[in-house]
C-alpha cells in the first residue's frame, strides 16, 4: 500500500491530468504501477523520470541515497512488465535496467541536470540503478472526462515540458554548450510535437471534416499552422543536434517554438473543444 504522502500524490496527479503541487510541483513525474515479488499486488509510485528520446524514459532508483534499492526496483526485477502512468495517458512498459557503460553516461546526464543525483550517490555505497521503460505498443488509455478535456490535457502536456525547458536553459548559462540531458530533452520535445500533429492531421482532422464539414477554414488553418511549427521543431533539432550548441542559439529556437505553438494550441482549444465537447459547451 502507497504511505499517505505517496497515496495524496497520486490521488492529485490522477484527478488533475499529471498536475500536482508539494515537491513534484512543475518537474516531470509519473505514476510507475510493478507487481510485489511475494504478494503478487499491484503497487503504485510516484516517481520523477527523464526524457530519453523516443518510446522510452529513464528512472533512477535512488531512494534519496538511502543503502537499499527502493521496492519499487525490486518488483521490476522480478517482473518488468509494469504500467505507466504519464498525465492522461496510461500505457504498459517494459523495464530495463541499463548496465555498464549505458547506465554511466545516462547517470551522468542526469547529474549534469540536477547535482542531487550525485548527492545521493555519495550517500550510499550501492551504485544507483537507472531503468529504461520501453513503452510496449497498443492502443492509447486516455484518462479523461471527455475527448476535448484529453485533448486540452495533451496540449498542457507540452506547455509543462517546454516551460521546464526554459527554465533548464536559463539555468545553463551563456557559455559554449548545453548539457546532455538538455539536449535529450529538446530533441523529446520535438519528437512529441511531431508525433502529436501528424496523429491529427491523419486522424482527429478527417474525422471532424467528416462531420463537420463548416470547420473546414479552421482545420485548413490548423494543417498550415502545423507546416509551420514542423519547420521551427526542424529548426531546434537542428540545433541542439550541432556539435558545440550554442546555448543562447537554443533558447532563441525553444522562444520562437513556444510561442508559435502557444497561438496554435490556443486556437485550437477554442475552436475544437466546443465542437468534440458540445455537452459541455
Amino acid at each position: 500500500m502507497p504511505n499517505d504522502f505517496n497515496q495524496q500524490i497520486i490521488d492529485e496527479f490522477r484527478a488533475n491530468g499529471g498536475r500536482v503541487g508539494g515537491p513534484f510541483e512543475g518537474g516531470r513525474l509519473l505514476l510507475l504501477t510493478t507487481t510485489g515479488t511475494r504478494s503478487g499486488a499491484r503497487h503504485t509510485t510516484p516517481v520523477g523520470y527523464l526524457p530519453d528520446g523516443g518510446e522510452r524514459v529513464l528512472v533512477i532508483a535512488s531512494a534519496g541515497g538511502a543503502p537499499r534499492h527502493p521496492d519499487w526496483f525490486h518488483n521490476l526485477v522480478a517482473d518488468p512488465r509494469v504500467t505507466v502512468e504519464a498525465g492522461v495517458f496510461t500505457y504498459e512498459a517494459e523495464a530495463v535496467v541499463l548496465e555498464g557503460p549505458e547506465r554511466d553516461r545516462a547517470f551522468a546526464r542526469a547529474v549534469e541536470a540536477d547535482p542531487g543525483w550525485a548527492e545521493y550517490q555519495a550517500r550510499t555505497e550501492r551504485v544507483i540503478p537507472v531503468v529504461a521503460l520501453q513503452e510496449i505498443p497498443g492502443p492509447p488509455n486516455i484518462a479523461a472526462a471527455s475527448f476535448g478535456a484529453a485533448v486540452k490535457s495533451v496540449h498542457d502536456g507540452f506547455r509543462r515540458e517546454l516551460a521546464l525547458i526554459r527554465e533548464e536553459i536559463a539555468g545553463s548559462g551563456t557559455g559554449p554548450g548545453i548539457g546532455a540531458q538538455l539536449r535529450v530533452n529538446c530533441l523529446t520535445v520535438c519528437a512529441g510535437v511531431h508525433h502529436h500533429h501528424t496523429g491529427e492531421d491523419i486522424g482527429m482532422f478527417p474525422l471532424l471534416a467528416e462531420h463537420h464539414p463548416e470547420l473546414a477554414p479552421v482545420l485548413d488553418r490548423l494543417r498550415d499552422e502545423h507546416v509551420r511549427i514542423a519547420e521551427l521543431v526542424e529548426d531546434l533539432r537542428k540545433v541542439v543536434s550541432a556539435e558545440g550548441a550554442d546555448a543562447v542559439r537554443v533558447r532563441a529556437e525553444v522562444e520562437r517554438l513556444t510561442e508559435e505553438l502557444e497561438s496554435h494550441l490556443l486556437y485550437e482549444e477554442e475552436q475544437l473543444i466546443p465542437v468534440l465537447d458540445p455537452q459541455v459547451s
